[in-house]
Order: C-alpha cells, then sequence, then structure tokens
C-alpha cells in the first residue's frame, strides 16, 4: 500500500531543516566580506565528529585556511577557476585524512586494544582505509556547515601534492577543499536535474 504523505511528511526532520540540509542548499561560488568565527568552525566541528567511520578510526582532518598570507600560499595551487572564489570566501578549509589513523586505535576503539597493529606493516591497506572513511566523514562536514547556516564551495580542482606539501604533515593527504562563508551575488548556478528514486533505488 502506498503512502499518501509526500516525501517530505516522512521524515523527521522539519521541512526547513531538510531544506537548510539538502533541497534549498547549493554550492556556493561567490561569496560576501561577513566573517566566519572560530566558534562556528569550532561547532561545525562539534556536530560533524559523531559521522561514522569503520573502527571508529576517525581519519579526517581539517586545516582552516584564514588569514591573507596562508590565502596566498594556497590560491596558487588551485585551478584556476577556483582561486577567485577562494581569496573572496572569509574560510576556506582543506579536509584531509590521516593516513596513521592507527595510532588512534587503542584510544578510539578500547574494547579491540592492539588492532591496529595490523596496518602498520600495510601503507596500501591504511591508505585505503583511511580516504574512504576520510571521505565520508568530509561529507558530513558540508552538512555540518550548511547545519551552520553556512555555505559550503567544494572544490576538487588542486594540486593534490602541493597542498599536501605546503599545509599538511607527511602522514596526511589532503581529499577536498572547501571554500565556507555566507553566499555573496550570483552565488549559485542553475540548478541541475537529479535522478529519481525508481532510476537509483532497486528493492530484492
Amino acid at each position: 500500500m502506498s503512502s499518501t504523505a509526500t516525501p517530505s511528511e516522512l521524515l523527521e526532520l522539519s521541512p526547513d531543516a531538510q531544506s537548510l540540509l539538502f533541497r534549498e542548499a547549493r554550492t556556493a561560488n561567490t561569496f560576501t566580506d561577513e566573517p566566519v568565527s572560530d566558534d562556528q568552525i569550532r561547532a561545525i566541528y562539534d556536530l560533524v565528529k559523531w559521522a561514522p567511520s569503520a573502527a571508529n578510526t576517525q581519519p579526517l582532518r581539517v586545516v582552516i585556511v584564514r588569514s591573507p598570507e596562508a590565502k596566498e600560499r594556497l590560491l596558487p595551487l588551485l585551478s584556476e577557476g577556483n582561486r577567485a572564489k577562494t581569496d573572496a570566501a572569509p574560510v576556506t578549509a582543506i579536509l584531509a585524512t590521516d593516513v596513521r589513523f592507527f595510532d588512534h586505535w587503542d584510544r578510539l576503539l578500547p574494547y579491540k586494544q592492539g588492532g591496529g597493529a595490523s596496518f602498520e606493516g600495510a601503507p596500501e591497506q591504511a591508505e585505503g582505509m583511511a580516504r574512504f572513511n576520510g571521505a565520508l566523514q568530509a561529507g558530513y562536514f558540508l552538512l555540518g556547515v550548511r547545519a551552520a547556516g553556512l555555505a559550503a564551495g567544494p572544490m576538487a580542482g588542486f594540486d593534490k601534492a602541493a597542498v599536501d606539501a605546503e599545509f599538511l604533515p607527511d602522514t596526511q593527504r589532503s581529499l577536498l577543499v572547501v571554500n565556507i562563508g555566507h553566499p555573496g551575488p550570483e552565488a549559485w548556478f542553475d540548478r541541475l536535474p537529479r535522478l529519481e528514486h525508481d532510476e537509483v533505488v532497486t528493492t530484492v
């Protein structure tokens, strides 16, 4: 029997919260000069730290690029089309993953002490696990930015090796660069189509 309720009515989140996080949220391409505070960044992380990760490994690491000096170091490492909007954004986050996540294993998975040792001599396995779970956490980070009433502008167009060398310790690998702020004039491209439920979801 099909339900007569709308999709929005079948969800626990209020319609306003659904719109804030999903339906009306957009990738921003321009930003105002209204600041994003350290307290806001802290509040975002305090929410998204509850995101799932395999064995509670939590490999996501975040570098907040705020100062003009840091922006000057970052901008040449981005694709040309990403530079102006990054320069305008009050804050840019480099989302990275720590391939030595297992150094924290015993603290984060205390009921399986010593389980991280298997990764010590398996760098490819460790990096694969770090990248997958870091990317999962990065998706939640974008939702956290939206939950703060801010716009996120995620970008994959950058020189990852150069960003790693310039901003990260040698155990971390960049995944995504995200501009964060309040959307400016003409911040959005036209909304693009989405695949429908029956094109994506199969029940067996």
